[in-house]
C-alpha cells in the first residue's frame, strides 16, 4: 500500500467549514521520478478546474512539459513564471476554459 504522505502536493482548504486558504496547489516535481514527471504533471493539472490553477517546482525550466500541456490543452492552458532558476523554477498552470 502506497503512503500518500509521500506525495509532494501542498494542498489548498476548499470545504464549507468557514476556514479559508487562497494558496494555489503546488506540486513539487523534483522529488517525482524522471520516469513519470510529465505524467504526473498532466494528470494533476487534469483535476484543475476552469478558473483554477496550480503550481509546479520543477528542478530547470520546463520547456518541454510546458509544450507538451499546451499541446493536449490549447488555447485553455495559461503559463506564467512565478520563479525562474537558479535552484528552482515555478511556474503557474491556469487552466482558462
Amino acid at each position: 500500500m502506497t503512503d500518500h504522505t509521500d506525495i509532494p502536493i501542498t494542498e489548498t482548504h476548499h470545504c464549507s467549514c468557514g476556514e479559508q486558504d487562497d494558496g494555489l496547489p503546488e506540486l513539487d516535481v523534483r522529488t517525482i521520478p524522471h520516469a513519470i514527471r510529465h505524467g504526473s504533471v498532466i494528470g494533476a493539472f487534469s483535476q484543475v478546474a476552469p478558473g483554477s490553477a496550480m503550481v509546479i517546482v520543477a528542478p530547470h525550466n520546463p520547456l518541454p512539459l510546458l509544450n507538451q500541456l499546451q499541446q493536449i490543452n490549447g488555447d485553455s492552458l495559461a503559463v506564467s513564471y512565478l520563479q525562474e532558476g537558479p535552484d528552482a523554477w515555478k511556474v503557474k498552470l491556469a487552466r482558462l476554459a
